[in-house]
């Protein structure tokens, strides 16, 4: 299964483009947001058909 991951900013509210990953990419994503603070958005990525 793939995510959409987008970083949240806390400065400026702009969000970048956001990141399609798989499960063990955003398991460590979320492990470094945790350990720095950071915020994220997560969603399932749905394919364009």
């Amino acid at each position: 299964m793939r995510f959409e991951i987008v970083r949240l900013s806390d400065t400026d509210g702009t969000t970048p483009e956001p990141l399609v990953a798989d499960a063990e990419t955003v398991r460590a994503m979320i492990e470094d947001a945790a350990a720095t603070g950071e915020r994220l958005y997560i969603r399932p990525h749905e394919q364009a058909s």
